[in-house]
């Protein structure tokens, strides 16, 4: 990969990083699951549906970031498969893979209590 390419990519990932510290402040993957399920059962049913969307908004956005990196890596020549741009997109989606079980966990910490609660999970 070239020079251009490289900070191309670059480029792209610092806008992705943004975007994602700007617009998912609520959906937070590092929050501990026990300050979760305490938040969440102090929660109204309207609260429990935000923050279930949020988390829902943010999975979707990583998923489709998971599915555009992976486009990458399949477009790398076979004899560049074991070169550093196949290496960092690797550990690019394995990254965002994690990033996505985390926040499919506090997600469903929101869903079931919702469920309970007996609000409404269309949508979700």
């Amino acid at each position: 990969m070239g020079k251009k390419e490289y900070t191309s990519v670059l480029l792209m990932l610092f806008a992705v990083i943004m975007l994602f510290a700007g617009c998912s402040k609520k959906a937070d993957e590092n929050k501990p699951l026990s300050e979760v399920e305490a938040e969440a059962e102090k929660m109204s049913v309207a609260k429990l549906k935000s923050m279930a969307m949020e988390y829902k908004d943010a999975i979707s956005a990583k998923k489709d970031e998971i599915e555009k990196v992976t486009g990458e890596l399949k477009n790398i020549p076979i004899a560049e498969k074991l070169g550093n741009e196949a290496k960092q997109l690797t550990a690019e989606v394995e990254n965002l893979t994690k990033s996505v079980s985390a926040l499919n966990e506090r997600f469903q910490i929101y869903y079931q209590k919702l469920k309970e609660k007996g609000g409404d999970l269309s949508g979700l």
